[in-house]
């Protein structure tokens, strides 16, 4: 499998669980600029949605969409824990807070990518900042999204709390995100994925 990536991007999320599940993956990082990637492949005839990731299989099928890409990845070795079930309520739930992350925090980090004008960024942090106050009272006596296992859901959301700390957004309001991730941080999938796209050191 092939997972087309840019460093620090929503790929790493998948990058991380292919990591944590022991999933080799040839990784081709994309442009997204040229949109063209390091082999010299026109992204747009991969994903012409024109973002990461993209996940190619050994077939030739794509799949895009860092939520379901995550889940697959998870269900080729259900023996990792990564993800509950198919059909459990457990699973249900998991897809809730993908889904979660996705819409109200993946997306509010939109403007702080862009040109934005400067109210419009602030509008955006104070955004997070709500939403980052709703997982802060879910993690207490947790730790990890979904409970006491790592899950596609953790994966996900230390990828935004990179971006928070890319963007200088304070996080010594909420000590259990704090303590969360560092415990991420310091899991052997989650640096070697960081390493892989030259992250950290």
């Amino acid at each position: 499998m092939k997972l087309y990536y840019y460093p620090g991007a929503c790929s790493l999320s998948p990058h991380i669980v292919a990591q944590e599940a022991g999933i080799p993956l040839q990784l081709e990082k994309v442009d997204l600029r040229s949109h063209k990637t390091e082999s010299g492949e026109d992204f747009y005839a991969v994903n012409p949605k024109g973002y990461v990731p993209a996940l190619k299989l050994d077939d030739g099928t794509t799949l895009t969409e860092g939520p379901a890409i995550v889940q697959y990845l998870a269900d080729q070795k259900p023996q990792s824990g990564l993800a509950p079930a198919n059909g459990t309520f457990a699973r249900y739930k998991l897809q809730e807070w993908l889904t979660f992350i996705n819409s109200e925090i993946h997306k509010s980090f939109g403007p702080l990518f862009a040109s934005s004008p400067e109210d419009v960024k602030k509008d955006a942090i104070a955004k997070i900042a709500k939403r980052f106050a709703y997982v802060e009272k879910h993690l207490q006596g947790k730790q990890f999204i979904t409970g006491d296992d790592f899950t596609v859901a953790d994966a996900y959301f230390f990828v935004m709390l990179t971006w928070a700390h890319n963007f200088k957004i304070d996080l010594a309001s909420y000590p259990d995100i704090s303590a969360y991730f560092a415990r991420i941080a310091a899991r052997p999938g989650v640096r070697a994925a960081m390493k892989a796209e030259g992250l950290v050191k």
